[in-house]
């Protein structure tokens, strides 16, 4: 019975000339984007290529070096040469100063470390009572630039609980440094 309900119905193959148009009009469209896309990324690369070389370039140069080809000036000593709102002058030196929140928090509560090359702030509260439980944790990760003595990082906390590590960074000398030549 149900086998005399099922109808076959012919399928003509072969005629979809509307749809295949519109398929390779969609693809056209596609790759021409894509076209497209790819030649702003270039652009962009480009641009941003060329903004790095002047920016290295500008900070090294100096109207006496106007003359002398990028390659033959002396490298510049990148720190001297950053303008950060977290690097501050400290007399002759340059002090990395970093600011943290940590007013939710108690003194006792707040541990201040260093691991490899990297300053770890944590903070943890715990508070229990019989109608509530109260709990929060802060943690911060920065990267210290290379050179950075752990042992010369002092921190400090305002009594408004704005904790202040300062980390002094490394004098490098700029110029040139001779190297022996080990006779064999």
């Amino acid at each position: 019975m149900a086998e005399s309900s099922k109808r076959n119905i012919p399928i003509k193959l072969g005629d979809f000339s509307v749809i295949d148009t519109e398929f390779s009009s969609i693809r056209e469209r596609f790759d021409s984007e894509m076209r497209k896309m790819e030649e702003e990324m270039a652009k962009f690369r480009s641009e941003l290529m060329n903004r790095e070389a002047n920016f290295f370039e500008s900070t090294s140069s100096t109207t006496t070096n106007a003359a002398v080809p990028q390659a033959a000036r002396p490298k510049q000593n990148y720190i001297s040469d950053i303008s950060s709102p977290l690097i501050q002058e400290d007399g002759d030196s340059k002090v990395l100063k970093l600011r943290f929140d940590v007013s939710q928090y108690a003194p006792e509560e707040i541990v201040v470390k260093t691991v490899d090359q990297k300053l770890l702030v944590h903070a943890k509260h715990e508070e229990k009572s019989d109608t509530k439980s109260v709990y929060r944790e802060y943690n911060r990760e920065f990267l210290l630039p290379k050179g950075v003595n752990p042992e010369s990082i002092r921190s400090s906390l305002s009594k408004d609980g704005v904790l202040t590590v300062d980390a002094p960074l490394p004098a490098l000398t700029a110029g040139e440094t001779m190297i022996p030549i080990a006779h064999k």
